[in-house]
């Protein structure tokens, strides 16, 4: 298999996460759990990607990296008990494809492993996979992509985004 066929979750995860924040979160305002929420989401993600930049793979790092990723996977859907109450249906269901995206970008990026460290290129399951030589830019580029989402969620929902004073409707009502 071409290593560029590990792209499409990193793709399409990415496109999902767009719209969900510039659509969704945009359209209906973020409550404070979620505004704190969502950048830990990011960092679960992060971690991982840092752990196969600087960890080169060997059994013991493949537990490591399984465990950071189920975490995260785990950890992505805790707000799923609130969100059914303040997401229109729509928006849910994109939370599903993203819950089903965010395990296979994870296994993907596991797969690019061995191309990140020069001195266990290769090193990929069963050989199964070959590889082309953007690899590793391409995670670098990745992980330098999802630290700035981090960045942007945590300081815009948090420092420069601010909730629009609630106007209070005036009625008036006439009698005959």
């Amino acid at each position: 298999m071409n290593s560029r066929y590990l792209l499409i979750p990193f793709a399409l995860q990415m496109l999902a996460m767009a719209f969900d924040e510039f659509y969704f979160h945009w359209r209906r305002k973020l409550p404070r759990w979620e505004r704190l929420g969502h950048p830990l989401d990011t960092l679960t993600v992060l971690i991982c990607w840092l752990f196969l930049l600087l960890v080169r793979p060997s059994p013991t790092a493949v537990g490591i990296y399984a465990g950071l990723a189920i975490f995260s996977c785990l950890f992505v859907t805790k707000d799923e008990w609130v969100h059914k109450q303040v997401c229109e249906a729509s928006e849910n269901w994109l939370h599903a494809v993203l819950f089903i995206l965010h395990p296979l970008m994870l296994l993907s990026a596991a797969l690019l492993w061995g191309e990140l460290h020069v001195d266990t290129s290769n090193y990929s399951l069963f050989n199964l996979i070959r590889y082309e030589g953007f690899e590793s830019s391409f995670f670098v580029g990745n992980t330098c992509l999802t630290m700035l989402f981090g960045v942007y969620q945590l300081v815009y929902w948090n420092l420069l985004w601010k909730p629009h004073p609630k106007t209070q409707s005036i009625t008036t009502s006439t009698t005959n």
